[in-house]
């Protein structure tokens, strides 16, 4: 990922953000996004890999209240199984 050309890494044709150990995927103009938090992590090896994490599908309609933006939300086990249910999360509200 090059932050002088502009361009994200996307993940199945949308944007997908880190910053920290939260990752934002999904395009911000759009009405959903989806926010993942690592909350745990283990070694593998020589890198941390992350072995629990947070998603939440969030409306990004700036008139509601932060309480009523989460509209799911969810625990996984790895990275892998967090990417999965947020790519069908975000699929299934974006067509709506």
């Amino acid at each position: 990922m090059a932050k002088d050309s502009g361009k994200f890494l996307t993940y199945k044709g949308k944007p997908l953000v880190r910053n920290g150990n939260t990752l934002y995927y999904g395009n911000a103009n759009d009405k959903y996004v989806i926010m993942m938090q690592i909350l745990a992590t283990k070694p593998v090896g020589d890198v941390e890999v992350a072995s629990k994490v947070s998603v939440q599908l969030l409306n990004t309609d700036p008139d509601v209240s932060p309480r009523e933006r989460i509209v799911k939300s969810s625990e996984k086990k790895g990275l892998y199984a967090a990417m999965d249910i947020a790519e069908v999360w975000l699929s299934r509200a974006l067509a709506e």
